[in-house]
């Protein structure tokens, strides 16, 4: 049996074009990103929803990778609430 070898993202590898597949890989990423950040932070979902400035249901949501309810502006947006940087490195 033969086996496509994998890329270095995930989307690219399910069929997704270039380009959806690099928005979808920024949104797993930083969703990945912010999730770490409450638990390592030991953040109940009140806690995360007040330094994120939204409710407790976005978070709940953000904990459980419903990452279609998430636009990537908004994680961008997230990130920036938590007072964090977040850049783009563009490859050849």
């Amino acid at each position: 049996m033969s086996r496509k070898k994998s890329v270095s993202n995930v989307f690219l590898d399910l069929g997704f074009d270039p380009a959806e597949a690099a928005v979808l890989q920024m949104r797993a990423t930083l969703m990945s990103d912010l999730r770490a950040y409450i638990e390592a932070q030991g953040l109940t979902q009140a806690e995360a929803a007040l330094r994120l400035g939204i409710a407790q249901s976005r978070v709940s949501d953000l904990v459980r990778s419903k990452w279609e309810k998430f636009s990537l502006e908004m994680l961008i947006t997230l990130e920036t609430r938590l007072g964090r940087k977040v850049s783009l490195e563009l490859a050849a």
